[in-house]
């Protein structure tokens, strides 16, 4: 079994609630979710959630890969129904976010891990 986390936040920096919660899934593998540059083309990002998927598929066997995908929705969104289309398991990390604000008007939000959810 292999968790791969394809985020923009590297398991390192997990807690250890979240990082508990991963091995339901097996080995944990970080993946790094590309830099997705906001003036691509849809067809662009179509090419690059093809070669991910391709990299991704190339780890294991379908049935024996999760996927933790969180990062630019539509980029995301086309790398989870390519992967559900090949019966691989795909899942996003629910958190919650605590909000204050500075005096000087700046905002600090800290996330706290609560679960995994299939996509």
């Amino acid at each position: 079994m292999l968790f791969i986390n394809f985020s923009n936040h590297p398991s390192k920096y997990w807690d250890d609630k979240q990082r508990k919660a991963s091995h339901n899934y097996g080995e944990l593998f970080d993946m790094p979710f590309p830099q997705i540059d906001p003036n691509a083309s849809n067809e662009e990002l179509k090419i690059l959630a093809q070669d991910c998927v391709k990299k991704i598929a190339s780890l294991g066997d379908s049935q024996s890969i999760t996927v933790h995908i969180m990062g630019e929705m539509t980029f995301a969104y086309m790398v989870v129904a390519q992967l559900k289309k090949m019966g691989i398991k795909c899942i996003a990390s629910t958190t919650e976010r605590k909000t204050t604000y500075n005096d000087d008007g700046t905002k600090l939000s800290e996330f706290s891990f609560v679960k995994f959810r299939e996509y």
